[in-house]
């Protein structure tokens, strides 16, 4: 049953599967929309290169881009950046890609910056965003091979080539920040926004 109580359907500017699912979970009324940006020309022609910031900029923007198309619906965006240090990593291109970053992070200590955004009319009216930190277990290059052998055409949906939804979560020793988090979309600020709006019944 949902608890959406808005004049219109919520609008979440992404095909994300996690995060739709996330959505419904909480029971909320929505359609989803991917906003059709170049998310590489926003990041370069921004000039940012703080992981937080750039995952904002673009959850922003998504956001922005799908309100324009629909006026008075509140519209959603989301983005997720993974850095290690000052590296910045991004969704691999193929299995060799993938099994190159499975390389760099094994053993280390990354971080997620996961971003929300919620904008209306061409305005950005709220944005957040929060941090997990993600420590995998050392890998050798064996027991990589198993992963993506196992873990197939996934490897290339998400950034670093795992999904801790999934088969992923075999990779790690230690988790420090929320699961919503980790799955790209900071929900818990983002109810405490809509109910601020009178949005949800709950």
């Amino acid at each position: 049953m949902s608890i959406w109580r808005g004049p219109q359907k919520l609008i979440l500017a992404s095909q994300s599967r996690a995060r739709k699912m996330l959505l419904e979970n909480a029971g909320l009324d929505f359609e989803a929309l991917p906003a059709d940006i170049d998310e590489r020309a926003v990041q370069k022609n921004s000039g940012l290169s703080a992981p937080g910031e750039i995952a904002s900029l673009l959850a922003c923007e998504k956001a922005l881009f799908v309100s324009r198309q629909r006026p008075g619906q509140y519209v959603v965006g989301a983005d997720q950046t993974l850095a290690l240090g000052q590296r910045m990593f991004s969704k691999p291109a193929g299995r060799t890609q993938a099994a190159e970053q499975l390389g760099l992070l094994a053993g280390r200590t990354h971080e997620l910056h996961s971003a929300v955004s919620v904008a209306r009319d061409g305005k950005v009216l709220f944005s957040d965003v929060s941090v997990a930190r993600m420590t995998m277990r050392r890998l050798a290059a064996g027991e990589i091979k198993s992963y993506l052998d196992h873990a197939g055409e996934a490897v290339t949906t998400s950034v670093a080539a795992y999904q801790l939804e999934g088969l992923g979560v075999h990779l790690f020793e230690r988790i420090e920040g929320d699961h919503f988090t980790i799955l790209g979309l900071p929900l818990l600020s983002l109810l405490a926004f809509l109910r601020g709006e009178k949005l949800l019944a709950v």
